[in-house]
């Protein structure tokens, strides 16, 4: 059986899967100027004309990160947090955490029952699943150490469309068709997003007064309105009458912080990507450095051997995912020892070319001992080349439900990305260790991953993605299909993906990511498949064309998000 798999893999190297949709991928949308991608149209145009007036990259990203909370409420947020990633013409990068943080009063086992067990969707839904927010504080200190306009300039189109409204789209009504029954609970998310009690139907007019109001106090006042003035008294009062932990000193004690970012090579590119918390950057660039040891141009884009390949490397880095990450202000993260080639090689002894290796037979390899569904991502570059990725959530769509009373914006459910019991899988499915335990002030392990690529010094590539466990894997396969595989950056982004984190033991794919043979023979090897019927990841993505001079910017198809370039 061994030797007819070998050959039957040799055979479909040999034959190209004709069914794979990159191949009628659009063309990307080009910009000499500059270029924003975001998950909106509306956000979209709002970073581009920060541009043309004359703003930077961080100017333009914090534009739309103010305006994508209000056009784009399933994941873009001031109730929530994330990272920001940018690059500087001279060589320089830097990186922004603002991620949420645990609450004063969180206790490791808030979410359990009292014989241990995680009390069902208590850390997903409603006022004690939230984490203290952090875009308001990631944005502006943004915009003050890097950005080169007024808060006024940068957030008057988001204010403007809060208060002016702009037309419900088809997907948006859908949402909130969804909103209505799982939001049923709170009457403030019901008078906030609906109309009478129904869904606003496609082409009316969405208002939203107390948002626009709150955009102008953070406009005026800066972060402060947000942690210490009248904001922060709303949150704190609706978290207190309503058994939410938040406070008015978590608030005012909530710092994002600016830290290095980790750094890897990939055939002669450099990975510059985000760290803890985020488990993003060092999973990205362990499999990278794995990946590294195989050719993977002559094995084939969608082969039986590339799958498999790209799978068990999959399964390797979620594993070391799960024993080793968390918040590195809390616990030992051995971040040069998990992105060191040395480690890498030790990993890639245990593959076998023919079998895929059972998830439950992987054990720790020490780090130490080597010396040598929902979230949103927007890209942006402007006229000097800084590049800034920044990947932001609620974590799952409109996060907790909870909308602040008189503030009009949502609150996350980030408490759900802790570890509510060790071993225990969240929302995602993800499994977590003792280093992603809830402890007050920890901020929570992420898999955001939003990253810029350079070549020689220059800035060629930036992406990021949304899809909670499913972030790292397509941005590493987006990486793979440009550099490996010579696609477009469009045709990378709508290429089809596979999916493998460890636990569970399961190869999820796109549809039309295997071709019936390729499948059959995955299965032969061990391999356990699932077709998704909607693969939720949705990436946006800039290369720089140096021969031409040009911006390439790749909204994905998957959804309907928007690349403008000028």
């Amino acid at each position: 059986m061994r030797r007819y798999i070998q050959i039957v893999i040799i055979v479909s190297q040999l034959i190209f899967v004709t069914s794979l949709c990159y191949s009628a991928s659009r063309q990307p949308v080009r910009g000499r100027q500059g270029m924003v991608v975001t998950s909106h149209g509306l956000a979209s145009r709002v970073g581009i004309d920060i541009l043309k007036k004359g703003g930077n990259a961080v100017d333009a990203a914090v534009a739309v990160g103010f305006a994508l909370a209000v056009v784009y409420p399933t994941a873009g947020n001031i109730g929530g947090g994330g990272f920001m990633v940018i690059g500087f013409p001279d060589g320089r990068n830097t990186t922004i955490d603002f991620r949420e943080k645990a609450p004063l009063a969180a206790s490791r086992d808030m979410y359990l029952d009292e014989n241990g067990r995680v009390i069902d969707r208590l850390s997903l839904d409603g006022y004690l699943a939230s984490g203290v927010p952090g875009s308001v504080a990631g944005l502006c200190l943004a915009l003050e150490k890097y950005g080169s306009m007024q808060r006024k300039t940068v957030m008057e189109p988001a204010i403007r469309l809060a208060e002016r409204g702009f037309p419900v789209s088809y997907r948006f009504h859908n949402d909130l068709v969804r909103l209505k029954e799982n939001a049923a609970d709170f009457p403030e998310t019901q008078r906030t997003f609906l109309k009478n009690g129904e869904p606003y139907e496609e082409g009316e007019i969405f208002r939203q007064p107390d948002l626009s109001r709150t955009l102008k106090e953070i406009s005026k006042h800066g972060s402060g309105a947000f942690y210490k003035g009248r904001i922060a008294y709303l949150i704190a009062k609706d978290m207190a009458n309503n058994g939410g932990l938040i406070t008015r000193e978590d608030l005012a004690r909530y710092r994002a912080v600016e830290r290095p970012p980790v750094i890897g090579t990939y055939r002669g590119y450099e990975i510059i990507s985000m760290g803890p918390p985020s488990s993003g950057g060092i999973t990205l660039i362990q499999a990278l450095n794995m990946l590294e040891n195989y050719d993977l141009d002559s094995l084939g884009f969608g082969s039986s051997a590339y799958i498999h390949i790209l799978t068990e490397v999959m399964r390797r880095v979620y594993h070391n995912r799960a024993l080793y990450l968390g918040d590195a202000d809390f616990v030992e993260v051995p971040i040069e020892g998990l992105i060191k080639k040395s480690f890498a090689a030790a990993m890639l002894q245990s593959i076998d070319s023919c079998r895929a290796t059972p998830s439950d037979s992987l054990r720790p390899i020490s780090p130490h001992f080597y010396e040598g569904d929902h979230t949103t991502h927007y890209s942006i570059v402007d006229k000097d080349g800084m590049t800034v990725a920044v990947t932001t959530t609620i974590n799952t769509g409109y996060g907790s439900k909870v909308v602040i009373k008189g503030a009009g914006f949502l609150m996350n459910n980030e408490m759900d990305d802790f570890s509510a019991r060790p071993g225990a899988p969240n929302v995602s499915g993800l499994i977590h260790g003792e280093a992603n335990a809830i402890q007050p002030e920890k901020r929570m392990l992420s898999s955001m991953t939003p990253t810029i690529i350079r070549k020689d010094g220059r800035i060629i590539m930036t992406v990021g993605c949304m899809g909670g466990s499913r972030i790292i894997s397509s941005v590493l396969q987006i990486i793979l299909n440009v550099i490996d595989h010579g696609m477009t950056i469009q045709e990378a982004v709508d290429a089809p993906r596979i999916h493998h984190q460890w636990q569970p033991d399961m190869l999820s794919v796109e549809r039309f990511a295997l071709a019936p043979d390729v499948a059959k023979i995955l299965q032969q090897m061990g391999h356990n498949i699932r077709t998704l019927s909607r693969y939720r990841s949705e990436a946006h993505a800039i290369v720089f064309d140096r021969r031409k001079g040009v911006y390439l910017g790749a909204a994905d198809t998957r959804y309907t998000g928007a690349a403008i370039g000028y």
